[in-house]
């Protein structure tokens, strides 16, 4: 099959409507596009029709024009292309040559005219996000309003879970994305984005902590503490810090929901240990404070996006992967 020419339709099967007028707007033909030079274009075309007239009629020019163009490639190759055979124009040899490579690197252009359209237009396909409930509460819900104002066939799969199941998700394949915390990436798995974020003291308004700018640890010393559980990295780190601090830890509750221990800061149930992440909303509306904790012994958290190679993701998962990059890397105390 020859390669595409002005004037052809085409387009791509089961396309939507709306798909087919982006497409229209983003043509991949590399020849309209000026990828390929008009003597290479005119060329591929005689060859394919085996005559300068019909080249001339399909490219609305003048036959004159396509002749002399293919006299002046013959002279700066000095050999001829084509040779007359009862009325068709034959290639020769070496316009033989010159058409098969010429062929390959149309080719070419035109696969990456098709990708990098792809890019611009994406219109159905699947991401799947493992992604741990902090996030998926307080970044995931605009970043999917976002990513489906531009590409509003993709399906996004979400899985709320830890964040060492979100990191073996992407490394036993069966996610493209994880959005996780302190995790020990795999050799398998990429880092495209992180941020570091400081462990906090969620506050009512009007209580002692949330008047102060930044707490130690040995501020808490005898509070009602809830906690994550050790299925959370959060849990693990903070029981880890108080032991290091020879501070007594009073804990009231622990237990694997963010939801939940939200809850218990907006009712004033216990002091609730955690990042700003999953709380933007409550902190902007008013209903808590956040109070950071500014000790030696304390970590800062690390909230982390992971991938799979890049060779196997798709081009939704990249889209999806772009966005979610961009926020993290925003994410400022």
């Amino acid at each position: 099959m020859g390669p595409k020419v002005p004037g052809q339709r085409g387009g791509r099967r089961n396309e939507t409507p709306a798909a087919a007028r982006i497409n229209a707007n983003r043509p991949t033909d590399p020849y309209r596009l000026g990828l390929v030079a008009p003597r290479i274009h005119y060329f591929q075309l005689v060859a394919r029709l085996g005559s300068i007239r019909r080249a001339a009629l399909v490219l609305r020019v003048a036959p004159s024009s396509i002749s002399r163009v293919i006299k002046q490639l013959e002279e700066e190759l000095g050999t001829p292309l084509f040779e007359r055979k009862r009325q068709r124009r034959v290639l020769t040899s070496a316009g033989e040559l010159l058409l098969y490579h010429s062929r390959i690197s149309t080719a070419e252009l035109i696969r990456a005219s098709s990708k990098i359209n792809d890019l611009h237009g994406l219109f159905r396909g699947t991401v799947s996000v493992a992604i741990i409930e902090s996030a998926a509460r307080g970044l995931l819900p605009r970043i999917l309003a976002k990513f489906w104002a531009q590409h509003p066939g993709i399906n996004v799969d979400i899985k709320v879970i830890g964040s060492s199941q979100a990191c073996d998700a992407v490394a036993e394949g069966d996610c493209d994305l994880a959005v996780a915390f302190d995790v020990q990436v795999p050799r398998n798995v990429r880092r495209i984005a992180s941020s570091s974020l400081s462990l906090g003291v969620l506050a009512k308004p009007g209580s002692p902590f949330a008047a102060k700018k930044q707490l130690k640890l040995f501020n808490l010393s005898g509070e009602r503490v809830i906690l994550s559980d050790n299925s959370l990295m959060l849990g693990i780190s903070v029981e880890e810090a108080f032991n290091r601090s020879l501070i007594e830890l009073t804990c009231r509750s622990r237990t694997n929901s963010i939801g939940l221990m939200i809850e218990m800061a907006n009712m004033d149930l216990g002091v609730v240990l955690q990042t700003r992440v999953g709380i933007e909303r409550e902190i902007a509306d008013g209903d808590l404070v956040f109070v950071p904790l500014r000790d030696p012994k304390i970590s800062p958290r690390r909230l982390m996006l992971l991938a799979r190679p890049e060779k196997e993701m798709s081009d939704a998962a990249l889209a999806f992967g772009a966005l979610l990059a961009e926020a993290i890397e925003g994410l400022v105390d």
